[in-house]
This record gives C-alpha cells, structure tokens and sequence, in this order.
C-alpha cells in the first residue's frame, strides 16, 4: 500500500485545520515538516521510516507499552480506597484514558494536506501552536520516555539479581554484586537488543515477546496468589489501612496510582504511525482494531492482579517498594514457593522491561537523531544511530545510579506529566482542531473531562507534595 503523500510548500503553509489553527509558516520551525529532496525527515527517523506495520503489530506494540510498573502498585490503591471505590475508580478511569485514545487516534491524520502527526509533540504544536505545544508536552514526553528507561533499569536490574539468587542461590566466599552492577547488565541487555530494532515497527517483534511475557507474569502471580495461603491477620476495612493510606491524602494518592497505571498515550502516534495509510483505507481503521484487541488483553491482567493482589494481601501488601505486588507476593510464599517458579516469574518481568525499554527509548533516539538529520540534510548513518542508543543507554544508567530515588518521586512528577498526557491534552487538543460547536455534546464533553483532569492534577500534586512534607523520603545519591 503506498504510503507517502507528495506535498506543496506552498498548500502546507495555506492548510488550516478544521479549528482554524495555522500551521507554521517556515517549514525550519517545525523539524517535522522539513521536505528534503524526494524523501522527508519522516522517512530518516526510527519512529517513521518504516510504515509497513498494521493491526497485528501494533496491537503487539501497545500491550507492550502499556503495561508494566505501575501495574503492580495497583492493589495498593485498593487499600485506602476499599473494594467499592476502588474498583469504581479504576473502571472510571479505564473508560476514561480509553476515550482519550480514540481521540489521539482520530487525530492523527486531521491535519490536511496528508499530513501525520506521527508523534505526540507534532500534534501538540498542531494544536496549541509552536511555543506553548513544545511548553505544554516537550517535559511530560521526555519523563514519560527516559524517566520510565531510569525506573525499568532500577527495577529490572533487581529483578535479575533476585533471578540469579533464585538459579543459583548467594555463594557467600565471594564478595555480593552490587544493584548498581546488575542495573549495569540489564542496560548492556537492552542496547544490545536496541541495535537489532533500527526502527519502531521492527521493534514489533520483540514487544510480542514481552506481550507474552507481560501476560504470563500476571497470570502466574494471580494464580499463585490465590492457590496460596493469606497472611494471617489482613483487614480490607480502610480503617485498619497504614496511617498514610486511610486519610483523605491516601485516598487522593490512591487515585493518582490508577492514573499512573494508563500508560502509553505518549507513544499511542508513535505506533499509529508505523500503519500505512492511504484515502480509501486510513490508519486510524487497523489502529482502532489494535486499540480494541491490546486494550481487552491489558484490562484481562489489569483487573485479575488488582482484585486479587487486595484480595490476596489487603493491608499486608508492601509498599516500600516499586512492585508492591511482586514483593509481596515473594515475602510472604518465598519458603512454600519452588525456586523455579520464583526464577520463571523474574525472568518474565525483566523479559518485558527490556520490551518496554525499546519503545519508550524510541521517542528519544528519535528526537536525538532530529538534530542530526536537520543539521547534515542526511539520513543518520548506521554506526550514529548505535552510537546514540550506547550513549542514551549510559546516560539513563548514571542517573538510575544517582538517583535510585526516582521512584519516590512518581507521584509528584506524574502528577504533572502522565496525567495531562493521559487525561487532559487529547480533550482540548480535539477541541481545537475539531472545533465542535458550543452546543455539541462532543465540546461539553471534552470540556468537562478536561477540567476533571485538572482537578486531578492540582488534588494529586498536592497530596504528593503533603505526602513527602509529613512522612518524608530517603534521598541517598549513588546509593543503589
């Protein structure tokens, strides 16, 4: 299917959206845009330059993405919120971060002439214009993207020591390999695989793999979990939660983890645009059908690990920890559990956190090699792209080393980044470009959610920062 769209400087600059907003008159102000003889930047990127993907690949793409770390703290929301509300939330915010998907989705070829907004940025300055589109999303993208490579390589790292020990088990004539060494491996790990993924759509059929896995671990621990005795003494009353989760604050905070958990939406145009697309057949139909398919696997984990993780552990579950649900699961069943079971599990999560690691370091490879594409008018030779992902890889290994703290701090920096990205921009950004009338359901609509939205951020900051003021936090530097 032919994908590219010849396109005239002079009809770009005309082209208005359907929400009268103009596109940048310089084609130098917006690096997307650039035309370079008979192949555009889209075409040199890692994001772009392969569109020969379709449904199957992005569904694979989007399970991958969205699953993860957050996924295993969702039981703990449970906790402050109880069954009831709990499960409410989550459902509400299920729908919710579903519809803004929709909407990124059907946007992402609303800007004509054949224009794709191939990138969460590209659509946010479409939107909102140059300076306030790069002010709004170019900090949430990049945390969203190398903050979640820092967190991936600190837990992942511990999850391969906690592999080895289980294989192996500790020989105590030798002095024990630091985290900071086995963080070390897991990055070697996933530059390595990142040289056999030149591009977003290849990097497809490594995120299958980590789909798989993604899978397995959650059915394994939800399984395992329920087969198992319960500790003795768990309450699913909030009153009897820790003090930190029973109050108000914990209840806020136990909202911004379910917030955190929808994950993906700044890479949700990244993959749309690995689709062909053409006039009689656009992207948006094989990605609506990937969307349907990845969204009902990640809601079929989703669900069984937060109502069986409280179920499981309710106000045992350990929370000092960016896996509530793996710790708990492996302290309290470490000694009825085989060893080959716990080894199995670990590896499946470091299998999917190496997955992860190649898409969300995508976006910033790509933005990466925009500098060097825009600077030399050329394609990005093979021996720079593996250059960059090496440096990219040891620069997010020295700040996990620095800061092993990083995760701490979520709550406070997701607040700000994760949930305008998940729940605020898609509305206003449709707003925008669609300019529903004012009497419409669809402008109510998405004017009322993206309020709610800011609501959430200014309740979840607030509760972050109170959090941290009254219970504090340990922040050690290289201390890993």
């Amino acid at each position: 299917m032919e994908d590219s769209v010849e396109i005239n400087i002079h009809e770009l600059v005309q082209a208005r959206s359907s929400g009268n907003q103009v596109l940048p008159e310089n084609n130098e102000d917006d690096p997307w845009l650039l035309i370079m003889g008979t192949e555009t930047v889209e075409q040199w990127l890692p994001i772009t330059e392969s569109r020969q993907g379709g449904a199957v690949s992005a569904t694979f793409l989007l399970i991958c993405s969205g699953m993860g770390l957050p996924s295993f703290a969702l039981p703990v929301a449970l906790v402050s919120l109880g069954w009831y509300w709990g499960i409410i939330s989550f459902t509400i915010g299920y729908v919710w971060q579903l519809y803004t998907i929709w909407l990124l989705v059907n946007l992402h070829e609303s800007v004509p002439p054949g224009i794709r907004c191939s990138r969460f940025m590209h659509l946010s300055i479409t939107a909102f214009g140059m300076k306030l589109g790069k002010l709004l999303s170019l900090f949430p993208i990049m945390y969203l993207s190398g903050g979640t490579c820092v967190l991936l390589i600190i837990n992942g790292g511990s999850c391969l020591r906690s592999l080895y020990v289980e294989m192996w088990g500790y020989d105590y004539s030798k002095p024990a390999s630091s985290d900071a060494e086995w963080c070390l491996l897991f990055i070697i790990i996933a530059v390595i695989l990142s040289q056999f993924s030149p591009n977003l759509d290849s990097a497809a059929k490594i995120a299958a793999l980590g789909s798989l896995a993604a899978a397995m671990y959650s059915t394994l621990l939800v399984v395992l979990s329920l087969v198992q005795n319960r500790p003795n003494g768990i309450s699913y009353s909030v009153k009897q939660a820790p003090k930190e989760q029973k109050e108000i604050y914990g209840a806020i905070n136990a909202l911004g983890l379910i917030a955190f958990a929808f994950r993906g939406h700044n890479v949700i145009l990244d993959i749309q645009g690995t689709i062909s697309t053409c006039k009689e057949q656009p992207s948006r139909g094989p990605m609506n059908r990937a969307v349907s398919v990845s969204y009902l696997v990640i809601a079929a984990c989703f669900y069984p690990l937060t109502l069986a993780g409280y179920w499981c552990y309710g106000n045992k579950l350990v929370t000092n920890n960016n896996m509530p649900l793996l710790r708990s699961f492996m302290e309290y069943h470490h000694d009825s559990m085989p060893k080959f079971v716990k080894a199995i599990i670990y590896l499946l999560v470091v299998t999917h956190f190496l997955t992860i690691f190649q898409i969300y370091g995508m976006v910033v490879w790509d933005n990466l090699e925009r500098i060097y594409v825009t600077m030399k008018n050329r394609r990005c030779p093979k021996w720079l792209r593996g250059g960059i992902r090496a440096l990219f890889g040891g620069f997010v290994y020295f700040v996990a080393v620095e800061l092993p703290f990083l995760g701490a701090l979520s709550a406070l920096l997701g607040a700000i980044t994760a949930v305008p990205i998940t729940f605020i921009y898609p509305c206003l950004m449709w707003i925008i470009i669609r300019n529903p009338g004012r009497t419409s359901p669809m402008w109510y609509l998405n004017v009322g959610l993206a309020f709610l939205g800011i609501a959430l951020v200014v309740l979840v900051e607030t509760a972050a920062i109170r959090t941290l003021i009254v219970y504090g936090f340990k922040a050690s530097f290289f201390d890993l």
